[in-house]
């Protein structure tokens, strides 16, 4: 669609998300399609275009944007992308992630999961930030899986974050007395990262609104697609029946769609909240006590920064 059409056709306003193919993804881009025009950044040019079709087949309106975020220079040419449609951007979802259960590495020999989680969404944001309007929300899924005094994510088998650097991060190294399962501490650190991040975020750009989100333990999302064949047949077909049940009695769980619809009710939100963390009700919760030290909050950008620099342009 021409940008003309799709200025007049967002009604004013227009909200980007990434990771919009699965799960808590998926969904939110659908209900952020009631709202405007719906900026689809992801890996998968098929997966995009079938999202894209969806919400076209109602009247609403999407434009898709091909993006690998654990490629900075793919990020790069997919944040030029979107300002180049010179949309009335009103939010900003930093959605997409991953937890592979085996060390990855990118291009660049950097660990996958904290690239793909931290690093490319801090610099997708960077490069859209100065190109927001005043008031736009900037939204970043985050989890409570960071914080090691959390029961719920200790008795999964987590031991919160183990950030050392950001080079050390980049690197695939960890605090030692972590987590014994793989890709747990990876997962960890890259979420408390993209805490630290939402928090300098706002206090440096108050005309902006960041804002971050423990959506809850979500079984069914695709977060465990490298996982074992057991746990994928579980999450696909036991998980969908069980979770609802267990709900009620467990608060820390959620579904895809109780968490995107949560998302997506912040993210169009117009009251100015800032430096907020949503726990999955929507309530304003706490992080980890590191995570709230301003000192290892701006250690945490200050280092991402001078990492991300080391990327030619």
């Amino acid at each position: 669609m021409p940008k003309t059409a799709l200025q007049n056709a967002s009604g004013g306003k227009a909200y980007i998300i990434t990771g919009p193919t699965s799960g808590i993804g998926r969904l939110a881009a659908l209900e952020l399609a009631d709202c405007g025009t719906v900026v689809l950044v992801g890996r998968d040019r098929n997966k995009l275009d079938e999202v894209q079709k969806i919400i076209g087949q109602k009247g609403q309106h999407a434009v898709s944007v091909v993006c690998d975020l654990s490629d900075i220079s793919s990020v790069r040419r997919a944040a030029a992308e979107i300002i180049a449609l010179d949309l009335p951007i009103a939010g900003l979802l930093n959605n997409a992630g991953i937890m592979p259960v085996h060390a990855t590495r990118n291009a660049l020999g950097w660990d996958m999961t904290f690239a793909t989680n931290h690093l490319g969404p801090f610099a997708f944001t960077e490069a859209l930030v100065p190109h927001l309007p005043d008031g736009a929300n900037v939204f970043f899924v985050a989890s409570g899986v960071e914080d090691p005094e959390r029961k719920p994510a200790v008795s999964a088998g987590f031991r919160g974050g183990r950030y050392v650097s950001a080079e050390s991060s980049a690197r695939g190294e960890w605090k030692p007395g972590g987590s014994a399962k793989p890709g747990f501490d990876a997962y960890a650190t890259s979420k408390q990262c993209t805490l630290a991040t939402v928090i300098v975020f706002a206090r440096e750009t108050p005309r902006l609104h960041f804002n971050a989100v423990e959506p809850g333990f979500n079984p069914t999302t695709g977060l465990g697609r490298d996982a074992s064949a057991t746990v994928r047949f579980f999450v696909a077909c036991i998980a969908p029946l069980l979770v609802p049940l267990l709900m009620p009695f467990m608060k820390f769980l959620s579904t895809p769609k109780r968490a995107a619809r949560m998302i997506a009710k912040v993210l169009v939100d117009t009251s100015g909240q800032t430096g907020v963390y949503y726990d999955e009700s929507g309530h304003p919760m706490l992080g980890s006590t590191l995570v709230r030290d301003p000192k290892f909050q701006d250690r945490v950008v200050a280092e991402t920064r001078a990492l991300l620099a080391t990327v030619p342009a």
